[in-house]
């Protein structure tokens, strides 16, 4: 949603990419209203994953008072619980196209030559949020402020998946984690394949 945000160049989108180029996360004033304003467009209506959100606990308390205003259900929480040792490597790792916007991965995901894009033949860029020093900021303000939502929302709501699995357990503990709460899995299996 940042992205999508940053590119359509909105205030909110420029103030994001201006906090998430340096490293940091972006407040809960611009964070509260882009998720509100994209999850009240209709192809939300029957429901979304939101990864990454809510992060902090006003951003929690924010999102369950959205929820109730719009009269929906409580969410289902994923953690997915991976070491910095794993993640770091992961995503400094990670490329885009430029042009179609693809990504890989270079350890899991490579393309078929290396850095350039298997669709477009353009040479793959490194964003500039998965520059190590970025990641490691990211990750250290992430942990600062997670282990208190994880709490106020409890283990009723919280389904922590093993994220540092290979990726089709990863999506399989996760479809069988919303199926837990309730919720067809059925999509959801088909989105995260």
């Amino acid at each position: 949603m940042f992205r999508a945000e940053c590119k359509a160049g909105t205030d909110l989108g420029r103030m994001a990419c201006s906090i998430l180029s340096h490293g940091g996360l972006v407040g809960d004033d611009i964070t509260n209203g882009i998720v509100a304003n994209r999850t009240a467009r209709p192809d939300c209506a029957n429901g979304y994953l939101l990864d990454g959100y809510p992060r902090t606990l006003p951003q929690a308390m924010h999102f369950a008072a959205l929820l109730q205003k719009r009269g929906l259900p409580d969410p289902i929480v994923i953690h997915l619980d991976v070491a910095d040792t794993v993640l770091v490597p992961r995503l400094t790792a990670r490329r885009q196209c430029p042009r179609c916007l693809r990504i890989y991965n270079l350890l899991s995901q490579p393309p078929s030559v290396p850095e350039t894009c298997d669709d477009d033949d353009v040479p793959l860029l490194t964003r500039e949020d998965d520059q190590e020093a970025v990641i490691r900021e990211r990750l250290h303000a992430y942990q600062e402020l997670t282990g208190p939502i994880l709490k106020w929302y409890g283990d009723s709501v919280v389904r922590r998946v093993d994220g540092g699995a290979p990726p089709k357990q990863v999506a399989q503990a996760v479809v069988e984690a919303v199926g837990q709460g309730g919720v067809p899995s059925k999509a959801l299996a088909q989105a995260l394949v």
